[in-house]
């Protein structure tokens, strides 16, 4: 079982940058980032980490909520998936497409507060149509 997860350096300097720019932690931006993957109907494309990339501890991630998160990620793949296969793979590629998400987001938005208000507005929107 593998605990940790590598991103790409384009995942890492978008996390710094809005790190920066939200005054948010890059573990909190990825959760953030998770949970506007798993709003998108695609399977996101695994990726490869390399060294210039963040490293996280799947706790940091995922803390208590690991069941959550695996349970996400597979409902949206519609289907069982390995221990092998969430952690670091699909848990990945759903952290960078989400922190890609984000950042356009973020930029569209203009400012933290305005990001805000979109995220909770997207989550209003999303819990009518349950």
């Amino acid at each position: 079982m593998n605990f940790r997860l590598k991103t790409n350096t384009q995942t890492a300097e978008t996390l710094k940058v809005l790190q920066n720019s939200t005054g948010l932690t890059p573990n909190i931006l990825s959760r953030i980032g998770i949970s506007l993957s798993v709003q998108q109907p695609d399977q996101p494309q695994l990726v490869d980490s390399d060294k210039n990339g963040l490293e996280f501890n799947r706790n940091t991630l995922t803390g208590d909520h690991d069941y959550f998160y695996k349970s996400l990620i597979r409902q949206h793949a519609k289907q069982e998936i390995s221990e092998e296969s969430y952690f670091p793979g699909l848990f990945n590629a759903h952290l960078t497409r989400g922190v890609k998400i984000l950042n356009e987001e973020y930029k569209h938005s203009g400012n933290f507060s305005k990001l805000l208000m979109n995220l909770i507005k997207t989550s209003e929107e999303n819990l009518k149509g349950v």
